[in-house]
């Protein structure tokens, strides 16, 4: 296995999910730095338009979405495993409520209670955040504080027996997944203390979930990952599931994009289509064949 490279920035919630993954596996990698706000020419360059953050690569396979870039690292290093317990269908879903239910109202109040956003930050998290009425925001902060508050009592009442981690004595997918809204409101919430002082196990388990670190991380260029790019080829055989409700087949020319917000579409000749993941080859004059890869939940797949 390639050493992985890590597009993001450090104050990514999301980079802090796939951070804290390569930190429990105990994993080496690369770090590039990508601008938290558009253009971020390099990082699309990679991906052909997809611009959340982070975005992980190995060589020619370019990894999108915190939700596929999991099961990258648990196929390519199953020990130590992310789902300690077994309940890899439960861990994976666990991501769909933490980057919704549990993500959305950190990321409201850390717009609406943050006084001091540079207003560049400010303009491009209205074009992408589309699940926030930027107009109404201030109307909004209670009701946001009673979600954030409600989403923590979940994590706090799943603690309630003793536990050191949410599904029992080894900390997972699971436990990071419920760990980054957190981080996240700590981090960003001048009264976040304050906010979730009523959930007295929350400290003490996040304690436990820091320790797992970050793995070993060595800085390189974005150009450095180009040329590894350029110089690699794309692994992996076409794959197309036959009974797939869409009826497209392998080489097809197709569109992905996410269903939710960011929704910048990506083409390219469809590769692997099952009810995992999408990959897409995309040929660029700059980088020759790159593979782009998509978790098939939360995205929408068109014929162009």
């Amino acid at each position: 296995m390639p050493t992985p490279i890590l597009h993001h920035f450090d104050l990514s919630p999301f980079a802090e999910k796939a951070r804290l993954a390569l930190g429990l596996k105990g994993l080496a990698w690369r770090s590039v730095e990508i601008p938290m706000i558009m253009p971020k020419p390099m990082l699309t360059g990679l991906t052909g338009g997809y611009r959340k953050t982070p975005v992980m690569q190995l060589g020619a396979d370019i990894f999108c979405d915190t939700r596929r870039i999991v099961q990258a690292l648990e196929q390519w290093q199953p020990v130590p495993t992310l789902f300690p317990t077994g309940d890899t269908g439960l861990g994976l879903a666990l991501s769909h409520w933490s980057d919704t239910a549990f993500f959305e109202p950190g990321a409201g109040l850390s717009m609406g209670m943050n006084d001091e956003l540079p207003e560049p930050l400010l303009a491009d998290r209205k074009a992408f955040f589309e699940f926030m009425d930027f107009d109404r925001l201030d109307q909004e902060i209670p009701h946001l504080l009673t979600q954030l508050r409600a989403q923590a009592s979940l994590v706090d009442r799943q603690l309630a027996d003793g536990r050191d981690f949410v599904t029992g004595a080894a900390p997972g997918w699971a436990d990071i997944c419920a760990y980054f809204p957190l981080w996240m409101a700590r981090g960003f919430l001048a009264n976040a203390g304050e906010i979730l002082a009523p959930f007295a196990r929350l400290p003490d388990w996040e304690a436990r979930v820091a320790v797992l670190g970050h793995g070993e991380r060595e800085t390189i260029t974005a150009e450095q990952a180009w040329a590894e790019a350029r110089e690699a080829e794309p692994l992996g055989e076409p794959r197309v599931d036959p009974d797939d409700p869409l009826g497209l087949s392998a080489g097809q020319r197709v569109s992905i994009a996410a269903d939710d917000y960011g929704r910048d579409p990506v083409e390219g000749e469809l590769l692997v289509l099952d009810v995992d993941e999408v990959v897409v080859l995309r040929e660029t004059p700059e980088l020759g064949r790159l593979a782009v890869h998509f978790p098939r939940m939360g995205y929408r797949v068109s014929a162009v």
